[in-house]
Parts: C-alpha cells; structure tokens; sequence
C-alpha cells in the first residue's frame, strides 16, 4: 500500500507543485522587500506601517504564487494550506538569517502562521475556482 502511495504521480506531482509556490512567493517576498526598503529610504514612510505593509507583502506573495504555481484544481485548498505554512517557515528563517540570526519565536510568529494559513487556504481556494473554470 505504501508503495502504491510513494508511485503516485499525482503526490509527487502536489509536492513539487507546493515546493515551486514556495519559492515563487519567497522571491516576490524578497523584490517587494527590497522596494519597501528603498521606498522607506528615499520616502518619509512612518514607521508603524512597516509592519502592516510586511503582512500585505505576504499575503500578496502567497496569492500570486497560488494563482501562478497551483495548476490542478483538486484540493487547491490543502495545497494553498500547505504553501502558506511553509513559506512562513522558509520566509521566518530566510529573513532571520538576514538580520544576523535573531530567531524571535514568539506572538509575532504565531501571528504570521496564522495570517499565512489563511491566506494560503483561500488563496489555494481562489487558484482551484480559476483552474476548474478553465
């Protein structure tokens, strides 16, 4: 049975699909990044806006990267789910090797699991109603 599972080429296929989300959403996190920084340096941007630009970036970079990377519409859900998930993780980690490996596990985290679950699962939900109308 298990090896039935391990051939499936449709699991294979979800994996590699949610592996290629992730990195998508991971660069267009890193290109808005770089332009907020740039848009902070050269205009006078307040400071406490920085963090809800931050979770609109994330949210941003998850849709596009289910609207882009999510293909079949079966289980959009799940898989935007799962591309939410992860791509907090790798984006927490990414971003925490950046600012010299500060890891700050704390409310702010659970805060952007959260965000990014949501945004994932409705994102994923949006990818599969746009696939299946196709």
């Amino acid at each position: 049975m298990k090896r039935e599972q391990i051939a499936n080429p449709t699991a294979r296929h979800y994996f590699f699909e949610i592996l290629k989300a992730v990195i998508v959403a991971v660069i267009i996190s890193l290109a808005a990044i770089l332009i907020l920084a740039f848009l902070i340096k050269t205009a006078n941007i307040p400071s406490d806006t920085i963090p809800i630009i931050n979770q609109v970036i994330k949210g941003v970079s998850i849709l596009t990267a289910c609207l882009l990377c999510l293909k079949l519409p079966k289980n959009g859900w799940l898989r935007g789910l799962a591309v939410g998930i992860v791509y907090i993780l790798l984006a927490f980690l990414i971003f925490s090797l950046l600012n010299s490996a500060k890891f700050s596990f704390g409310l702010n985290l659970l805060n952007d699991i959260a965000l990014g679950s949501v945004s994932g699962l409705l994102s994923g939900i949006i990818a599969g109603l746009i696939r299946k109308k196709k």
